[in-house]
């Protein structure tokens, strides 16, 4: 799966580790920054990811911030997107079989490298459920 990842300085070190998971699984990565831990604006990164994602150019992104909050916001600005922060498995499952989300956001001062992986899988794994959540996601674009 082609996946766009972007980050602020709070979750450049997280996005690093997701990264190179993914890429241990086949999934083919473009990462669109930031590329060190030098304070960066995160709404631009979250933005253009989302873009990325709206247009085609992905099909789904993960993000992270320091919270993982800001970043989503920003992202979720940009029509299509649906870009779920989670810090459990419970929510992380749900953001995909019932909300079919197509971006995860994740916060790097939140989440330990261990559970933030096991998120990704997660995320990853789940398909969306489609029947009555379909009716909803079509509300949430509408």
């Amino acid at each position: 799966m082609k996946l766009v990842l972007a980050s602020d300085h709070g979750g450049f070190e997280l996005k690093e580790e997701i990264k190179k998971h993914l890429e241990e699984k086949g999934h083919e990565i473009v990462d669109i920054g930031t590329y060190s831990t030098d304070s960066v604006h995160y709404p631009q990164y979250g933005r253009k990811a989302a873009e990325m994602v709206a247009a085609g150019e992905a099909e789904r992104g993960i993000l992270c911030c320091g919270t993982g909050i800001g970043i989503s916001l920003a992202a979720n600005k940009v029509k299509g997107i649906r870009c779920a922060v989670v810090s459990d498995a419970f929510s992380c499952k749900m953001s995909r079989a019932h909300n079919d989300a197509n971006m995860l956001s994740l916060g790097g001062r939140v989440v330990g490298v261990g559970l933030a992986l096991q998120l990704v899988d997660i995320w990853m794994e789940t398909e969306f459920e489609g029947g009555r959540h379909q009716t909803r996601v079509d509300m949430i674009e509408g």
